[in-house]
């Protein structure tokens, strides 16, 4: 499939990195899949993925302080 933002590349499955600021604390997520373009480096994430982000950070913002780091096959 061609990279919708340049048009140029093809998106090939990869795995990223997801931070997300909460008012009490970071949230950084590893492994997450993604797919990502091979020319200009967008990356592209399911909607079921974050799906699955949002009850990740729903789950720190009521647990964690300050940083919650977590690996996304793990908690998924």
């Amino acid at each position: 499939m061609k990279c919708p933002s340049c048009g140029r590349g093809e998106l090939v499955d990869a795995k990223t990195t997801y931070f997300y600021s909460l008012p009490n604390c970071y949230v950084i997520i590893e492994n997450v899949p993604c797919q990502r373009c091979d020319e200009c480096g967008e990356e592209i994430i399911d909607m079921k993925v974050m799906k699955k982000i949002e009850q990740i950070t729903a789950l720190a913002a009521k647990i964690a302080d300050r940083v919650f780091i977590t690996d996304y096959q793990k908690a998924a």
